[in-house]
């Protein structure tokens, strides 16, 4: 994760590893998560909001993508509002992995709700268009 430095990545400042424990010391955000504001406001996001936070997200996604790192766990829990700053932020890289252009991952993991099919089925995967997919499932829950 301290390969992913981008505005719209939770940053990851320091990891403080014990006997018996690992501690990541991570970027606040003071806005709780998105998932946790779709189900306090069933109309969604206004349009114009909605599209502001899917493009910060793209670029995040994007930019991991570039560094050849997959997110694998894309949802609305994953993605934390920074209120102070106007922005959210990709959070949780608990799943992610390098990979390699052109190379086809086989281990399934992330939520099985926004799992594209060829995860579902078991079979060996494109991790950036499983990303994309996953990204694009997340849109939906942003509007109404």
């Amino acid at each position: 994760m301290k390969l992913v430095q981008h505005p719209h990545v939770v940053r990851l400042y320091e990891v403080i590893d014990t006997q018996t424990k690992l501690y990541l010391i991570l970027e606040l955000g003071d806005g709780g998560d998105m998932y946790d504001y779709i189900m306090q406001h069933e109309s969604g996001l206004d349009e114009d909001l909605a599209r502001t936070y899917f493009q910060q997200i793209v670029q995040a996604i994007s930019y991991c993508h570039k560094m050849h790192v997959v997110h694998r766990d894309l949802k609305p829990e994953n993605v934390i509002f920074f209120k102070n700053q106007g922005v959210v932020k990709l959070t949780d890289f608990g799943f992610s992995n390098l990979y390699r252009p052109g190379e086809k991952l086989e281990t399934s993991c992330g939520s099985l709700a926004y799992s594209a099919p060829e995860i579902l089925l078991g079979d060996s995967y494109d991790a950036p268009a499983v990303g994309k997919f996953k990204t694009l499932v997340s849109l939906l829950n942003f509007l109404p």
